[in-house]
């Protein structure tokens, strides 16, 4: 399966902004944004200057990718089935990423980042509707329920993730009372997902 692995932080270097990659390190002094808050490579500092509109749109399009830790193909895969829906193609390209089984996990709170969530997902410890899942990019439907296997509950990473980590669960999401398991109750609308990104920029992108 291809993913990207690479120097996560020099992505949010990139984009002049904090994208919440690494989990708890985004918060620490040690992030590099806090020392270096200027895109990588040798002229990093001067890239300060405005660009293009194309250049706009793009850093849009590399910034929603990032977040949701989805490469090139695809990205472009998923904004084409969007178009293709009823609605506003943005919201619906931002939808379908929410959806993603890797994503719920992250929302729920088990796992620090997206990247810890997809490999808890590889690695089985998921459950949709009680059957175990392996593929991060599986969307999940409304009235799906997701939880963690019992072995895993116990995992001291996730033990951690649930003491230290203070995530407001999406109103698109119920958790179950032990906090094992999340209900999906709709598809979330725009107001429910805080990613930073211009979908409209991304659309444009790939209407030209």
């Amino acid at each position: 399966m291809a993913r990207y692995t690479g120097p996560v932080c020099r992505l949010c270097r990139r984009e002049k902004m904090k994208l919440y990659l690494k989990g708890p390190k985004c918060d620490s002094s040690k992030c590099p944004m806090e020392s270096r808050p200027f895109p990588p490579g040798v002229h990093g500092r001067e890239r300060s200057r405005q660009g293009s509109e194309y250049l706009t749109q793009l850093r849009e399009k590399q910034k929603a990718r990032r977040i949701y830790g989805v490469l090139e193909k695809q990205f472009v895969n998923t904004y084409k089935e969007a178009n293709r829906q009823h609605g506003i193609t943005g919201e619906n390209l931002l939808t379908m990423l929410e959806l993603r089984i890797d994503n719920v996990v992250f929302r729920t709170g088990w796992a620090s980042s997206r990247s810890q969530a997809r490999q808890f997902v590889r690695h089985g410890l998921v459950r949709v509707n009680g059957r175990r899942v392996t593929i991060p990019s599986l969307r999940v439907r409304k009235g799906d329920v997701v939880t963690l296997i019992e072995k895993a509950r116990e995992y001291i990473v996730v033990v951690h993730n649930r003491d230290t980590i203070n995530r407001q669960v999406p109103g698109w999401l119920e958790l179950s009372a032990d906090g094992f398991g999340a209900t999906v109750l709709n598809p979330p609308m725009r107001e429910h997902i805080d990613v930073p990104v211009r979908e409209q920029l991304i659309v444009e992108l790939y209407s030209k």
